[in-house]
């Protein structure tokens, strides 16, 4: 027997601000996201403080939401705020669906933040519930200037069929289907990448313990969706941006099947027609070898052209 489909209000959740949310976090944060996206030795800049060009990798603010305000581990779900209009459901229904991130101006090495949330749509998928959330990185101090404004969807499994809206058609970004790839970088992942990644502050027991994992349909712990998205940002950036820290305008893509980790990643790059003559346009997907599965797709990545890009002055 089914049970009936929840009562969604979504004229009370679209909207909804959620309260201002304190992050910290200090170089050494960034140096540990940075080994466990695929940064190695060849790019220290990202690892090793004493380099003049020490900087974060600038996808860095999406741990921040589940890394809060602290050092040491901080709860998963614990203290979650409710949005009205939505009723509770279990967060081991929930999966990541759509992401994105726009730079606009370089981050800082360390420091206290805030992140300003908004509930910026709620859409019935049949299947299940599509919560999206737009966030704003910001000093308190001066709230007008966000370092980052990050969009992201989350699918609540078995939450759908309660005749709301079905949501806005997402842009397609489709690789040229004339054109091989500009770029492929492999990268086999470790066994116990996910264990390393979640000391960036994502403790979601998903990803590490094997008797949650079956319980929500995965055969073992898989990878953290954003530790996946982390590695094609970071070889599109290699690829075509110089490593450069600044070079990254903004990033998007949709999260279509799990990781495992010691999976080895393929991130296959097109270059293609960019809006303006400041930027670079790099269509990419992301694919696991070993199942010749695509992992993420829809990918985008807008780069700003050579010495086009925000500079830092911190």
């Amino acid at each position: 027997m089914s049970s009936a489909p929840p009562q969604v209000d979504v004229s009370k959740a679209v909207g909804f601000k959620q309260r201002p949310q304190r992050v910290i976090y200090t170089s050494r944060d960034l140096m540990l996201y940075a080994l466990s996206i695929g940064v190695k030795q060849d790019e220290l800049q990202y690892l090793y403080e004493n380099v003049p060009n020490f900087a974060a990798f600038p996808t860095y603010p999406l741990v921040l939401p589940l890394k809060k305000d602290t050092h040491g581990v901080s709860v998963y779900g614990g203290d979650d705020e409710a949005v009205p209009g939505i009723p509770p459901f279990d967060p081991n229904r929930l999966v990541h669906g759509d992401q994105s991130l726009e730079v606009h101006r370089p981050l800082p090495l360390g420091g206290e933040f805030e992140l300003h949330t908004t509930v910026t749509g709620v859409y019935d998928k049949g299947k299940g519930m599509v919560i999206e959330r737009t966030t704003k990185m910001v000093d308190p101090k001066d709230p007008s200037r966000p370092y980052s404004s990050m969009k992201g969807s989350a699918f609540v499994r078995g939450a759908g069929g309660w005749g709301g809206p079905k949501g806005p058609k997402q842009d397609a970004y489709e690789p040229p289907k004339d054109k091989q790839p500009d770029a492929v970088h492999e990268d086999k992942t470790n066994d116990d990448l996910a264990i390393l990644y979640r000391l960036s502050g994502d403790y979601n027991p998903l990803h590490i313990d094997p008797k949650i994992a079956p319980k929500v349909g995965f055969k073992k712990p898989i990878l953290h969706g954003l530790c996946t998205y982390g590695h094609a940002a970071h070889a599109v950036v290699k690829a075509f941006g110089h490593s450069d820290s600044n070079a990254l305008k903004s990033i998007t893509g949709r999260f279509t099947a799990p990781v495992y980790p010691g999976d080895t990643l393929i991130t296959k790059m097109w270059k293609v027609p960019a809006d303006n003559n400041d930027h670079e346009k790099i269509i990419f997907q992301v694919l696991a070898k070993e199942r010749d599965q695509i992992v993420i797709n829809g990918g985008c990545v807008i780069l700003w052209a050579k010495n086009k890009g925000p500079q830092s002055k911190l």
